[in-house]
This record gives C-alpha cells, structure tokens and sequence, in this order.
C-alpha cells in the first residue's frame, strides 16, 4: 500500500492498525450546527449520522438480534453464500474499503474469503464512531494475522473528498447493511458520485439495498416490541444532553415508526407526548414542542432492483450482478466503475 498524504495524522495502535480520527472540535461543532438548525426547523429534525456515539453503536449491535429485524440476518446469507462468487470477479489482489463498518461483523466473511485467494489483505473501515471503530479494528487484527488495517474515524464525505484515503490495488467498496437507504435520493446520488469520483475504472462498489415489502414487516423492523428501537431513538436526544448541555426528559417522547408506500420509505420519529420547552445550554437555546409535534430522525428508504440500477447509472457506476437471500427480502449488487 502506498504511503499516505497525511502520515503524520495516522495513530499507530498495533502492528497492524493505524487509525485516523477527525479532530473532536470539528465534530462537536458539526454536531451543534446540526442539532441547531434541526430542532430550528418547521419540520425538526436531527441527523441520523448521530445516531452512533459509543451507546447507539451499541443500542444497533442489539437490534440487528431482533427476530423483527431481519435486515443483517438475510444480508448475511447472502455474503456466506456469494462471497466467492463475488471476490472471483477481480483477477489481482484487492483492497477492501468499508463505508459505515460498525462491528464489521459481516465483513469478516469476505475478509475471510479474501485471505483464502491472497497473502495478506488490506481493509479500510471508515466509520463516525471512534470508540466502535478502534474496537472492531483491533478484534479484526488479533483474528487475522494477514490482515492490516487503516481505519478512518470520520464523515464519508471528509474522507473521500481528501487525499487520506490511499490504496495500491484494486478496490472494492463496501456499503452493506442498507445504509444507503438513510440518505435522501439526492444525497443518495451525490455520495455514489463521490465514490465513483475517488476509485478507479474497474474498482466496485458492493451496496446492499433492502427490498421494497409489506408495511406490516418493514414497520416491526423498524419499532420491536421490547423497545429497543425506540432506546436507539431516543438515543439521539440522550446525545445532545450529554454533549451539549440538553435537558431532554426521553420518557416525554415516543419513537413511531411508519412505511410511506408511494415513497417507499420507513421513517422514524420521536413524538412529544406534551408541550414542553427543552433548554440546550451549550447551543444557548430553546427547543419548543407542541404536544404531538414531531422530530424526524431517520428516513429508511426500499429499492427494487431499477431502482438501483437507475441510482447506479446516475451515479458513475453500471450494476454489474445481483443476489437476494432466500426469501428475497434483501439484495446486495456489484456496482462497478468503467
């Protein structure tokens, strides 16, 4: 792997790992700006980027056990399934790169398959929650010896648009999990397009997508019935009474989560049960709440298979293959760069 531009912002944490982490005062700034102008909003709102602090990364390593939350299940047959298929695509060596690696549980199915077909592998986690990204990067050097790691603690957007990210081989990107379902179509795109615009022709783009379905599945999926999606949720309120100063009651909120067929979008919410005013002192403001009124938190959007194709071809990429699980619930597409 070629050295990076920015050396002297890598952290060594192993013999295996360095790490890059944003500097914490641009994130607490990002942080508040967002969460200013969200809770400002006629339609309030806070980003579900903030979802992951050390807790919500938590909070969604427990839903993904849910029996409602079928998501990580079926995407993981598919992997166990397909991941030979898959890397047999690229004919050398191949750097992985991970948008939003979370626990990278998954991933080690293809880190797997990868070490099986080369000597060693390099892997590129990029994910906004440091504490989760050093603790599944340092459980992926102790499992594979072969395997070295640059893991990026970040925005998407901040990494691919800098000179950080550095590979030798051919990439494949990984974007699993649906998580391009949280970005509106426009951001969609316009992340797609800096994908495609920071790798080279022949370089892919392993996206999973979940499947347009009943709104019955979709919105148990997405508000369980013990509740802790709904601790995830408020999660985000949690948040900005830590950090900045907030004094949010969480039981004066509910989480609802609702599927919007023409859309084709699950989107949560948490529901003020009464008027009340919320004092955030870092940001020197009030947050004002009619009963009912709402704050929008996650938009979950479903995709056939056109529409991924026609998000690929807007985006520098052509859907090159395409696997469901066994029940057809979920997809996951090669997406390559000519």
């Amino acid at each position: 792997m070629r050295s990076l531009s920015l050396p002297n912002q890598l952290t060594p944490i192993g013999e295996r790992l360095l790490l890059y982490r944003a500097p914490a005062p641009r994130q607490t700034a990002s942080f508040g700006d967002d969460v200013r102008a969200g809770l400002s909003a006629l339609q309030k709102r806070v980003s579900p980027r903030y979802f992951y602090d050390e807790l919500g990364s938590a909070l969604f390593e427990a839903i993904c056990f849910l029996p409602e939350y079928y998501l990580t299940r079926a995407e993981t047959e598919i992997l166990e399934r397909f991941a030979g298929t898959i890397l047999a695509r690229f004919k050398g060596p191949i750097d992985l790169i991970e948008f939003g690696s979370g626990s990278a549980r998954k991933t080690r199915i293809l880190i797997g398959a990868l070490l099986e077909r080369q000597v060693q592998a390099n892997y590129h986690p990029i994910d906004i929650s440091p504490s989760a990204l050093i603790d599944s990067s340092m459980a992926l050097v102790a499992e594979y010896e072969r395997l070295h790691v640059t893991a990026y603690a970040d925005d998407y957007f901040e990494v691919l648009s800098s000179a950080r990210l550095s590979t030798s081989d051919r990439v494949l990107a990984l974007f699993l999990g649906s998580n391009i379902g949280n970005y509106e179509p426009h951001e969609a795109e316009a992340l797609l397009c800096a994908m495609s615009a920071a790798f080279k022709p022949g370089d892919a783009l392993l996206l999973g997508t979940d499947l347009k379905k009943s709104s019955k599945v979709l919105e148990l999926a997405y508000n369980d019935p013990t509740g802790v999606t709904a601790a995830f949720d408020k999660n985000l309120l949690g948040r900005i009474n830590r950090e900045l100063g907030g004094h949010f009651d969480l039981d004066a909120f509910d989480h609802v989560a609702r599927y919007d067929v023409v859309r084709g979008v699950v989107e949560s919410f948490l529901v003020a049960r009464r008027g009340q005013t919320v004092p955030i002192d870092a940001l020197g403001m009030e947050a004002r709440f009619v009963a009912s009124e709402t704050i929008h938190t996650e938009s979950s959007y479903k995709f056939a298979a056109d529409d991924v194709i026609r998000l690929a071809a807007r985006s520098g990429f052509r859907v090159e293959q395409r696997w469901t699980d066994s029940e057809e619930r979920f997809a996951v597409s090669l997406l390559v760069i000519e």
